[in-house]
C-alpha cells in the first residue's frame, strides 16, 4: 500500500536513515522501535508526508488516506468536546448543510415539473446516498462510543476543551483520528496520556481495525498486544521482522551473537591485512600484493555493531533508612476543587515494605492523593506520616524543577553521596547519557532527557518511601527495565502511579483502584487485578440477566396459574409464535443478503461508466426496490409476532 524505497535522511552531516526500504501492507500492525533519537518520529513524518527524504522516494497511492497523531500538537480550545470531535466527519457535516439547503429550496418551489425542480430531487437523492455511504446515520453513536472508550464521561461532552489538561486534549485528537478511519494510522507514543482502561480499549480497537497501523511506543504490553510486525531503527538501518516485540528481542539477542562473531573475524582480518601492508609497503617484490590488499580493504563493507547494551548494569537505590511499621495512615480524606469533589472520605494504610500501585482513569484523584500525602495541598480528614519516614518524590512535572544552568553531570553530582559517587557515570550511561551528553546544560535537553535526569537524582538519595507519579512516560524500554529492577530490589516502601502494565507486573503486590471518588484495595499483582475486574464485570452482567429471566418467568407463571388462558389456547399461541419467529428469521436472512449485494454494487457503481452504467443502474434500482418490499414484509411479520406474544398474557 505504501512503499519507502532507499530512503536517506541526514541532519547536520549525520545520517539518521541510510538506504532504508520497506513496504506497509493494508492489514499490517507494525511496532516501530529504536533508541531515543534513532529516527522513529522522523520515519512517521516521512510516511505522513510532513517530511521529505534527502534521497529515495515515499510512494503513497493516490486514494490512500494517512492519519497521524504526533506526541505533541496544537489543539483548538474554542469548542466543546463533542463540537471538536464531530469535525472528524467534516464531509458528513458539509453534506448535512447541502441537504438542508436543497430541502428548503424544494419546500418553497412551486413549479413541480420544471427541470430545475427535478434536478434538485436528483441532487437530494445523490446527497442522501452519499450521506448513508459515509455513515451519516451512525456517526453520532460512533463518536459517543469512542469518547467513552477513551475515558470521557457523557457529562464531559458539552464541556469546553479548554477546561481539560493537555493529555485529555490529546485524547480528543486521538478520537478524531480513529473516527476518520484512515487507511493507515500512525501513532507516536499514544499511551502516554491514557489510563489502563483506555489503553485496553485502544488495544482492542487497533487489533480489529480494518486498515494498517504503525505505532511508536515504549509500552511493551501494548506493543505485544497490538503489533505482529516489528521494525527497529539501528545505526541508520531498518531491521524488519514479522513478530511481536518480545519475540523480536529474543531474535535480536541471537542475531547479535552471530553479528559479534562476524565483526570480530572481520576486525582480525583487517588488522592482519594492515600489518601486511605496513610490513611490505616499501618492498618492490611485494608491490602488487600490497596494492591488491589496499584495494581489498577499500572495497570491504565494514560490519557495524550497536553500542554495548548498558541494561546489563545493575543499579540500586541506596539502602532505605529504617522507619516505623506504619508509614502512612489516612482516614476520611476528602478533597474539593471549588465545587468539584475529587476524593470522598477515603482511607489508606501503608506499612513498611509495601509496594503498591495507584490505578484508575485520569481525573479520578490519584495525583491528588499523592499531593495530599506530600502535604502539598489542603484537604479534609487525617493524614498521619509514620516515624522517621523520609519521602523521595518523582512528579510528572519533576523535570521542570531542575536547575537549567547546570550540566547533566553537575545536576547528578550535587546529590550523590558516599559509594554512589563512584557509580555516577554508570548510572548516567544506563539512562542514555554518555560521552559529551554529560557536559550538556539542562536547558538544552529534551523533555524526555530532563525526566530521565530527574529520575537519576532520585535514585541517589537515601529515602524509605518512594512516591512515583507516572515515572515511565519518557523512559525507553531499557531505562524502564533498569528502573524496575532497581525498584524490585529497593528495601523501602513504594507507591507508584502508573498505567504501564508491564512495568507494574512483578513490582507491586497490591493495587488501589480509584473510582467514583473512592479507592478500593485489591491484593495481588496488576494482571490479577485486571483479570478480577473483567470477572466482576461478567458476573454483574450474568447476575443482571438472571434477574431479568427470573422476573420474566415469574410474570409468565403467575398469569398462567391465574387461568387467563386455557392449555389448548396456550399451545396454539406458542405454535404461532414459533412459526412467526422462523418466518421473521428467514426474512432477515433475505434482507442481509440483499444488503450485501447492494453494498457490493455500490463499490462497482463508482467505477462503472457509459452504457454499462445504465444497465447496471437498472439492476441496482431493482435490488433496492426488492429490499424495500422485503423490509415492509418484515415489519408486518414482526408486528404479527408481537401481537401473538402479547396474546399470551391476555
Amino acid at each position: 500500500m505504501i512503499s519507502l524505497e532507499k530512503i536517506q535522511v541526514s541532519f547536520g552531516g549525520f545520517d539518521l536513515l541510510r538506504e532504508s526500504s520497506f513496504l506497509i501492507q493494508r492489514d499490517d500492525r507494525i511496532g516501530l522501535i529504536g533508541k531515543n533519537g534513532a529516527g522513529k518520529t522522523t520515519l512517521l513524518k516521512l510516511i505522513a508526508g510532513l517530511l521529505a527524504p534527502n534521497q529515495g522516494e515515499v510512494i503513497i497511492p493516490k486514494d490512500t488516506v494517512v492519519g497521524y497523531l504526533p506526541q505533541e500538537m496544537k489543539t483548538v480550545d474554542s469548542r466543546t468536546v463533542l463540537g471538536e470531535t464531530v469535525w472528524a466527519f467534516e464531509e458528513i457535516l458539509e453534506i448535512e448543510k447541502k441537504i438542508s439547503t436543497v430541502q428548503h429550496e424544494i419546500s418553497v418551489a412551486t413549479d413541480y415539473h420544471s427541470d430545475d425542480y427535478l434536478k434538485k430531487l436528483d441532487q437530494i437523492a445523490e446527497l442522501n446516498e452519499r450521506y448513508s455511504l459515509l455513515g451519516g446515520d451512525t456517526y453520532h453513536v460512533n463518536i459517543e462510543q469512542t469518547l467513552l472508550g477513551l475515558g470521557f464521561e457523557r457529562s464531559d461532552f458539552e464541556r469546553l476543551t479548554s477546561e481539560f489538561s493537555g493529555g485529555w486534549r490529546m485524547r480528543i485528537e486521538l478520537a478524531k483520528l480513529l473516527l476518520k478511519r484512515p487507511d493507515v494510522i500512525l501513532l507516536d507514543e499514544p499511551t502516554n496520556h491514557l489510563d489502563i482502561e483506555s489503553i485496553q480499549w485502544l488495544e482492542n480497537f487497533l487489533k480489529n481495525y480494518k486498515g494498517a497501523v504503525v505505532l511508536v511506543s515504549h509500552d511493551k504490553a501494548f506493543l505485544n498486544a497490538v503489533c505482529t510486525r516489528t521494525l527497529e531503527i539501528t545505526l541508520g538501518k531498518i531491521t524488519d521482522q514479522k513478530m511481536n516485540y518480545s519475540s523480536f528481542v529474543k531474535w535480536k539477542a541471537e542475531q547479535r551473537e552471530v553479528q559479534l562473531a562476524a565483526y570480530r573475524n572481520q576486525q582480525k582480518m583487517i588488522e592482519d591485512t594492515e600489518k601486511f601492508i605496513e610490513r611490505f609497503r616499501y618492498k618492490a617484490t611485494k608491490a602488487v600484493q600490497v596494492q591488491s590488499r589496499i584495494k581489498q580493504l577499500g572495497k570491504l563493507e565494514r560490519i557495524e555493531v550497536e553500542d554495548e547494551d548498558k541494561s546489563a548494569i545493575k543499579i540500586k537505590f541506596p539502602s532505605a533508612p529504617r522507619s516505623g511499621r506504619v508509614v502512612l495512615d489516612a482516614k476520611n480524606i476528602s478533597k474539593l476543587y471549588g465545587n468539584h469533589l475529587v476524593l470522598d472520605n477515603v482511607n489508606l494504610l501503608i506499612e513498611s515494605g509495601d509496594k503498591v500501585a495507584f490505578v484508575g482513569r485520569n481525573g479520578e484523584g490519584k495525583t491528588t492523593l499523592v499531593r495530599i500525602i506530600l502535604q502539598q495541598i489542603g484537604y479534609q480528614g487525617i493524614m498521619k506520616e509514620g516515624h522517621q519516614v523520609k519521602i523521595g518524590y518523582f512528579a510528572q512535572n519533576q523535570a521542570q524543577l531542575l536547575n537549567e544552568e547546570k550540566t547533566v553531570l553537575e545536576t547528578v553530582d550535587e546529590v550523590a553521596t558516599g559509594d554512589a559517587r563512584t557509580k555516577i557515570r554508570d548510572l548516567l550511561g544506563a539512562f542514555l547519557f554518555s560521552g559529551d551528553d554529560t557536559g550538556k546544560k539542562v536547558k538544552v535537553l529534551s523533555g524526555g532527557e530532563k525526566s530521565r535526569l530527574a529520575m537519576i537524582r532520585l535514585m541517589l538519595e537515601p529515602v524509605n518511601l518512594l512516591v512515583l507519579d507516572e515515572p515511565t512516560n519518557h523512559l525507553d524500554m531499557k531505562s524502564k527495565e533498569i528502573l524496575k529492577e532497581a525498584l524490585i530490589d529497593f528495601n523501602g516502601t513504594l507507591i507508584v502511579v502508573s498505567h504501564d502494565r508491564d512495568f507494574l507486573d512483578g513490582l507491586v503486590s497490591c493495587v488501589y483502584e480509584f473510582r467514583n471518588k473512592k479507592i478500593k484495595q485489591h491484593l495481588g499483582g496488576i494482571y490479577e487485578f485486571l483479570q478480577k475486574k473483567q470477572m466482576v464485570t461478567l458476573k454483574e452482567l450474568e447476575t443482571a440477566n438472571r434477574a431479568k429471566q427470573a422476573a420474566w418467568n415469574l410474570h409468565e407463571n403467575s398469569i398462567l396459574q391465574a387461568g387467563a388462558i386455557s392449555y389448548e389456547e396456550q399451545k396454539k399461541i406458542n405454535r404461532n409464535i414459533s412459526r412467526l419467529e422462523k418466518q421473521v428469521s428467514r426474512t432477515e436472512e433475505i434482507i442481509g443478503k440483499l444488503e450485501i449485494k447492494i453494498s457490493e454494487m455500490d463499490e462497482i457503481l463508482v467505477s462503472a461508466s457509459g452504457e454499462d452504467q445504465n444497465s447496471f443502474f437498472e439492476q441496482y434500482e431493482g435490488l433496492k426496490k426488492e429490499l424495500s418490499l422485503v423490509m415492509e414484509r418484515w415489519e408486518e411479520e414482526h408486528e404479527e409476532l408481537e401481537n401473538w406474544k402479547s396474546k399470551k398474557y391476555w
